[in-house]
This record gives C-alpha cells, sequence and structure tokens, in this order.
C-alpha cells in the first residue's frame, strides 16, 4: 500500500465559536461552514455525565485496500482520549479519535495548520494507522506513537516507500534545525535545507 496523502477532551463549542468568529472577519460572505466546518466534540469516557464512550470510539477504523488479507489494527492506548466529528464544507462528516485527536488537537484541529480531515482514519498493512488532512497527515503506530508528516519531507519519505519502506513510521514530528527542518523515522531521518529547499534522507 503506498497512498499517502498531502499535509483532551474533545473540541469544545467554544473552539467551534472561535472558528465562526474568525470567519466572520472575512470581507466575503462564504458561509461559515464553508470555511471552518462544524465541529461536535464527543465527552472523554469518564469525563462527562454519562461516564461512557462514544459508540464510534470503540469501533475499528477502516482497513485499506491493496493489502493481502485483512490488517489488524495497533491497539491504541489513547483510544479513550476522546474523538471530534468535524462537518466538512461539502458536508461529510469525518470523525477524528484516540491518538491521531489527541496530536489533532496539538496542531490546532481544523482552525490549525493540519485543516480539515480528508476522510475517515486508515489502516496501514502492518497495523499502524493513518488519517489525511487538507495540510498533512497524522501516522499512528502502537510502537512509535502519534506523528504528523507534512510538506517536502512527507515527498520524500513516500518516494522512500512511507511506512512500509525502509523509514517505516515517523518517530517525531517535525522540527525546527539551523539549516531548515527535520523529522525522525525508525529507519532513519528526512532533512529539509531552507536555503535551496532540498530533502536529504538518511537511512540508519
Amino acid at each position: 500500500m503506498h497512498h499517502f496523502a498531502r499535509r483532551s477532551a474533545g473540541f469544545t463549542v467554544a473552539l467551534a465559536a472561535a472558528g465562526l468568529l474568525i470567519a466572520g472577519c472575512g470581507d466575503d460572505d462564504t458561509s461559515v461552514s464553508d470555511t471552518v466546518g462544524s465541529v461536535t466534540s464527543a465527552v472523554m469516557p469518564g469525563g462527562g455525565a454519562s461516564g461512557s464512550p462514544s459508540p464510534e470510539a470503540e469501533g475499528s477504523p477502516t482497513e485499506t485496500s491493496g493489502a493481502e488479507g485483512s490488517a489488524t489494527p495497533d491497539e491504541d492506548p489513547n483510544a479513550d482520549a476522546g474523538e471530534t466529528t468535524v462537518q466538512t464544507p461539502d458536508g461529510t462528516e469525518v470523525t477524528v479519535k484516540g491518538s491521531i485527536y489527541q496530536k489533532y488537537t496539538e496542531a490546532g484541529g481544523p482552525t490549525g495548520t493540519l485543516g480539515m480531515p480528508e476522510g475517515e482514519e486508515q489502516v496501514v498493512a502492518d497495523g499502524g494507522r493513518y488519517q489525511d488532512f487538507t495540510g498533512g497527515t497524522i501516522f499512528f503506530s502502537e510502537e512509535t506513537g502519534a506523528h504528523v508528516v507534512w510538506g517536502d519531507i512527507r515527498e520524500a519519505w513516500e518516494a522512500n516507500g512511507g511506512a512500509e519502506g525502509q523509514l517505516g513510521f515517523p518517530v517525531s514530528d517535525e522540527e525546527d534545525t539551523p539549516e531548515g527542518k527535520m523529522s525522525e523515522f525508525q529507519g532513519g531521518t528526512i532533512t529539509w535545507n531552507s536555503s535551496d529547499r532540498s530533502t536529504t534522507v538518511t537511512e540508519n
């Protein structure tokens, strides 16, 4: 499988309202739902009045096609961390949950750098998971946790086989370096040089 796309308690109504406020400051009359989408947050198990997780949190992520047999998803230690359902501009409702949800929250959610989700969580052939967003992709495996890959580093990673290549899953988010940016993977490092906009892949 070589498809990889472009680069806590749940999103509250306050976050959605903030998004609406930002959208309302623009010069055009585009519908706020077309700009930000509506966000509904599920309550973290044990943290709300009901004390029980939502049905979606207990479900299995979608398995990708193309791999022989069915991949068994890795156990997510943060499966009960919460989730959010985002309504995209085209009206599609997409759920983000567990460890990927936590990382998405850290990145600012739908109004952050990652932007809107492009589809439901998917399963990689070896059991890891990923979810595509308009600004990048969050990858998760039980061994490495959840990390964001985007931009030129993501393109170089995909060109080297992505999670199923020699580099494997990301073990860090993108970090700043004196020369530009860097992301670490199970099998090596990819760096991006801001002066000439080049990427360098170094395998362990």
